[in-house]
């Protein structure tokens, strides 16, 4: 059993609490000798994406009645006159054209989408609808672990370091707990240091036996204690390094035809896809995207709207196709904490909402559908009277990923006081 925790932050290495188990390069052989593990790969969109906008209804009028200056039609262009109008999903939908390159992967059927889905708890407050997702645990504030590193703790086999890793400059909510788990920016750039002991810094293509040479002559001090633990446990931490290092991260050339957008987000899925290919044991990676908090001027085929839906669907489609033989392996699910308004306010924008929508990608995704149940947009049969009603709770979607693509029965362990079903989205 993994009980050592390791975290990697803005391109260091620290190392955190240890005890006693096989070395990383004897469960990194026994993974490698073993079937390869399935792998879930979350995307948060940090902001609140409005799920109205992303994927639009094409049944009726009220939705463009609401939004006069925000109105788009699969039909024709935006009302701005800009050229790029909705594509027609062709089941009483419409995708927003910047995640036109999703478009491809909805025709092949691999892409399902979940709307009207989110939170039952009412907050509009980025800080608490996060960590209550996050968590797993809506309403219920002061739980310890994310939901992600409970996933990892009951995934029930044996695992390398590199299990759980999330592309973000620090650990996120979903992935703190007693699991093992990874944060990192850069793989191909990163460094060993020892907490207490700055200056000792060494590249981690190289001079890291050195340090850890050091930590152990220093250790005879007892004061030294970070040098005492990287001198017990450091050894590990190098052949992680080591097994990075032979993978050619630095070098690494993603696969024909994919595109990766210049972007935080681009360049953490670019990395998820080398962490896959490479066999070190990735089975859950985390990587987010920022700025869905469209108060003002959100725009139609142009502006912070699209701009953010074009950066997250290139990246996903460049993603997918850098998988390539690898995609049987992998499900890639996106979250966002709540939706906006139905209506526009008076900035061009939309205020903090209720529900929104979400896309599952993968092979066995019963995909080209959109799935949950979004009600009628009538001003009676709105939230509140403004937003999108939550139909779908997302438990509803993680618990049914989780479940039948990692093999995760244990749901009230993994959503602790939730009774509810899973929403069929993936096949057998």
């Amino acid at each position: 059993m993994l009980t050592r925790r390791v975290f990697l932050k803005g391109g260091g290495l620290s190392l955190l609490a240890f005890g006693a188990g096989p070395t990383f390069l004897q469960r990194a052989a026994l993974a490698s000798s073993t079937r390869r593990r399935k792998v879930l790969v979350t995307i948060f969109q940090r902001g609140a994406m409005d799920g109205l906008m992303a994927v639009a209804p094409t049944g009726g009028s009220a939705l463009a009645s609401y939004r006069p200056r925000l109105g788009m039609s699969a039909a024709r262009a935006p009302r701005s006159g800009v050229e790029g109008g909705l594509i027609d999903l062709g089941v009483g939908y419409a995708l927003h054209p910047a995640f036109g390159g999703l478009k491809p992967l909805w025709n092949e059927k691999r892409l399902a989408i979940v709307h009207a889905v989110g939170s039952p708890d009412p907050t509009r407050s980025h800080f608490d609808a996060q960590d209550y997702m996050e968590s797993g645990t809506p309403g219920r504030k002061g739980t310890p672990s994310g939901w992600l590193n409970r996933a990892v703790g009951l995934l029930g086999h044996d695992a390398t370091p590199f299990r759980a890793v999330a592309l973000t400059p620090a650990l996120p909510r979903s992935l703190y707990g007693d699991a093992a788990a990874l944060a990192v920016t850069n793989l191909a750039d990163f460094k060993v240091r020892l907490p207490g002991a700055e200056g000792t810094a060494r590249d981690a293509a190289g001079g890291f036996e050195s340090l850890y040479a050091h930590a152990a002559a220093a250790a005879a001090a007892p004061e030294q204690t970070s040098a005492t633990l990287l001198r017990d446990s450091g050894a590990e931490a190098f052949d992680a390094i080591r097994l990075l290092s032979d993978a050619h991260l630095a070098s690494y050339r993603p696969a024909p035809g994919a595109e990766y957008p210049a972007s935080p987000l681009g360049q953490a899925l670019r990395q998820i896809a080398q962490l896959v290919k490479a066999d070190v044991g990735l089975e859950i990676a985390f990587a987010e995207s920022a700025g869905w908090d469209t108060h003002v001027q959100q725009g139609t085929a142009t502006g912070s709207f699209a701009r953010r839906a074009r950066d997250l669907g290139d990246a996903v489609a460049a993603f997918w196709t850098d998988l390539g033989a690898r995609q049987s392996e992998v499900v890639l699910m996106t979250m966002t904490e709540f939706g906006r308004t139905v209506r526009e306010n008076g900035s061009g924008g939309t205020d903090h909402g209720h529900g929104s929508c979400l896309f599952v990608l993968g092979d066995a995704v019963d995909g080209g559908k959109v799935h949950g149940r979004l009600d009628s947009l009538a001003a009676e049969a709105l939230y509140e009277g403004r937003d999108l009603p939550v139909t779908t709770d997302f438990r509803a979607v993680f618990s049914e990923v989780a479940g039948r693509h990692l093999g995760i029965a244990a749901r009230q362990q993994l959503f602790p006081g939730w009774s509810g079903e899973s929403i069929p989205l993936l096949r057998s």
